[in-house]
């Protein structure tokens, strides 16, 4: 028992340090993931032991207040919210309310991952604003969230109220503050605390900050009968709210909805750790009560982390199609969102000085989309730390690198192996030419054994040249021919974006076939021309003139066509005049036999547009399974919601 408590011990105290360093000096040193994993063991060593410390961080709701702040104690207490880390959590706790009461209801709303803050106003007018703290006593923070442009100075509810919510910095917001500024900003929820918590509220308006109310601690002299009524008070006072709000009495729906966000929440502008379910019934409510530190009729489905942190061991420096040579952590293996993570991107030389990175550094990771994991910047320098030293000269082909802006590049455009590979492996893409059966590997192999430097060179191969490799198979042989003679006939987007121009992706790809009527055409445009195209910059328009201007591309370009590749154009007529002319979609869960860059296609291609969001200027949202807050707002605004089954019969599919 002795060694248990010296455990219990020994976690109490780390787990104060690593608060300390979050909540009072806004410089964390560990992520989300480890802290919840060690105070989830602490947890469970008190369950089984009944040994619980004094200063355990599980006895209290908050953490320690900044003395550098006057206190000021909450009129109504800010209360935690209990977490379920599982659908099986989540489904004990709504199935005990259910059991008790047949017709409740539920919202789901995001979890804020910021600073939660509670503003006072009397008479309609903003008279105090206070940061959480211990949800008993918190930080007068009036003159800081008084810059915060989304906070209402004055509402029309004149009675005495109390407007809780979060204050967040928008990730664009902050992406615009590091590329302007060398003091770099962590993540989006350290910024926003270090930013209110600043003594000087300019600097809290220099980070372009923003509040979202969700809840209503204390009212003078009124009551609501629900949250939708509460949420509906907000808006009528002005106050910024988040358009996710679903209400239902559908548990399957609540995993639906959850699972929706859970794979979409990197598309949104703001940081989220998880969903918020609560009772809707205020009498329900107030029956249900609660315990010590948190609401019974609240909970918190917290999401799986896309930070965590690790060690940088080493630093590869790989070569693109384009010839930027770009930095690549090799890192401590973490897992991160589903996945085993070894490696990181740190995107250039700038960005490692910016971040004050390097080996033997402990450094925040993050997985944005299905994009390769970054470092967000540093938690700690380790014994051996060692700066990362910037190339001097190529690790494909030893040419000497040349500086273009803020990136590395490799002059030898010709003859470096790196850009060579790379600009196959993307000519062989999905939404390129989609030769399936080529993969990094492969690549290596035809470069190596079979001497292929050039896309062009793939027409050229032969089946009996293929079996002499090894594991290429009769099968695997045939195949890959098949898949290489049928790439001959490319969309004309396809064809674009398979030939790597710099700076010009899927959808640049796609304007480009929709302005230009033949091949020749777009190889013969300016600078002007090109820049006139709608979401087209004087940048993208330079790099498109540069490489059609090059010899060497437009070498192997006609020994593309020589090789029997044709390019089939759209019909401008049908999609000026397409079914879908004019009309915006919204796309939302899994449609049943068509991918999403399929179904986006079929629209594109009859004169409509595709859109991440739904809005009053949607006019079709295309259902699939497990949809997710899409379609709740579709319901809501009224916009006309459609199967693929009803898709395909518009198109006479």
């Amino acid at each position: 028992m002795k060694d248990i408590k010296e455990e219990i011990r020994q976690i109490v105290d780390t787990l104060n340090k690593y608060s300390y360093y979050y909540h009072v000096l806004d410089n964390p040193i560990v992520s989300d993931a480890d802290y919840d994993k060690l105070y989830y063991h602490l947890v469970d060593l008190e369950k089984q032991t009944g040994i619980i410390l004094p200063d355990s961080p599980t006895q209290r709701v908050g953490d320690v207040v900044m003395s550098g702040f006057k206190k000021q104690k909450h009129i109504s207490p800010l209360y935690s919210l209990d977490k379920a880390q599982s659908f099986d959590e989540l489904d004990d706790w709504l199935k005990k309310i259910k059991a008790e009461y047949k017709d409740v209801t539920f919202t789901v709303e995001y979890k804020f991952d910021g600073l939660q803050l509670a503003i006072t106003y009397e008479n309609g007018v903003l008279v105090q604003a206070v940061t959480r703290g211990n949800g008993l006593v918190g930080e007068d923070i009036t003159a800081q969230v008084k810059t915060i442009r989304s906070v209402p100075l004055s509402i029309p509810f004149k009675g005495k109220v109390v407007v809780n919510g979060e204050g967040i910095m928008l990730l664009s917001e902050l992406e615009k503050y590091n590329e302007k500024n060398d003091d770099m900003l962590k993540n989006a929820r350290n910024a926003v605390a270090g930013s209110i918590r600043n003594l000087d509220p300019k600097v809290t308006a220099s980070r372009k900050l923003d509040f979202f109310a969700y809840g209503v601690p204390y009212i003078e002299n009124k009551e609501f009968d629900s949250q939708e009524e509460l949420y509906q008070f907000l808006k009528d006072n002005k106050f910024l709210t988040n358009d996710f709000f679903v209400v239902t009495k559908d548990i399957n729906k609540i995993h639906s909805v959850i699972s929706e966000i859970d794979k979409t929440r990197e598309e949104l502008d703001i940081l989220i750790d998880g969903i918020v379910i609560k009772v809707n019934e205020m009498n329900i409510r107030k029956e249900l009560g609660f315990t010590i530190r948190f609401p019974k009729w609240a909970i918190a489905y917290k999401f799986a982390p896309l930070e965590v942190t690790s060690v940088i061991r080493n630093v590869l420096w790989q070569v693109g199609r384009t010839g930027k040579v770009t930095p690549l952590a090799v890192i401590d293996p973490v897992e991160l969102a589903g996945a085993t993570i070894r490696r990181a991107t740190l995107n250039n030389y700038d960005d490692i000085l910016r971040k004050q990175v390097g080996i033997n550094a402990l450094v925040f990771v993050r997985r944005s989309n299905e994009v390769i994991p970054e470092i967000l910047g540093l938690a700690q320098k380790l014994d051996g730390f060692k700066e990362i030293e910037k190339p001097k000269v190529c690790p494909e082909c030893g040419t000497a690198l040349e500086d273009k802006g803020a990136y590395i590049y490799c002059p030898n455009t010709t003859n470096c192996p790196g850009q060579l590979k790379e600009r196959i492996i993307h000519y062989c893409s999905r939404n390129a030419m989609n030769i399936e059966g080529i993969r990094d590997k492969t690549i290596d192999i035809f470069y190596d054994k079979l001497k292929v430097r050039t896309v062009a060179d793939l027409y050229s191969l032969k089946p009996e040249e293929l079996l002499e490799l090894e594991k290429f198979k009769d099968k695997k042989s045939n195949n890959l021919i098949t898949a290489i003679e049928n790439s001959k006939k490319a969309q004309f987007s396809n064809f674009i974006f398979a030939l790597g121009i710099a700076n010009v992706g899927i959808k640049t790809a796609r304007d480009l076939s929709k302005n230009f009527n033949s091949f020749e055409d777009l190889t013969k445009a300016t600078v002007e021309e090109l820049s006139a195209i709608r979401d087209i910059g004087e940048v993208v328009a330079k790099s498109i003139v540069e490489y059609f201007a090059n010899s060497f591309n437009q070498q192997i370009i006609q020994r593309l066509f020589d090789a029997g590749v044709e390019i089939v154009y759209p019909d401008k007529q049908k999609m000026s005049g397409g079914v879908f002319a004019g009309k915006t979609f919204v796309l939302t869960g899994t449609l049943p036999t068509l991918s999403r860059d399929d179904a986006t296609k079929l629209i594109e291609d009859n004169g409509g547009k595709v859109s991440s969001s739904v809005s009053k200027n949607t006019d079709y949202v295309l259902l699939g399974r497990e949809p997710g807050s899409k379609y709740d707002k579709a319901i809501v605004l009224g916009i006309k919601i459609i199967e693929e089954d009803e898709f395909l019969s518009l198109l006479n599919v």
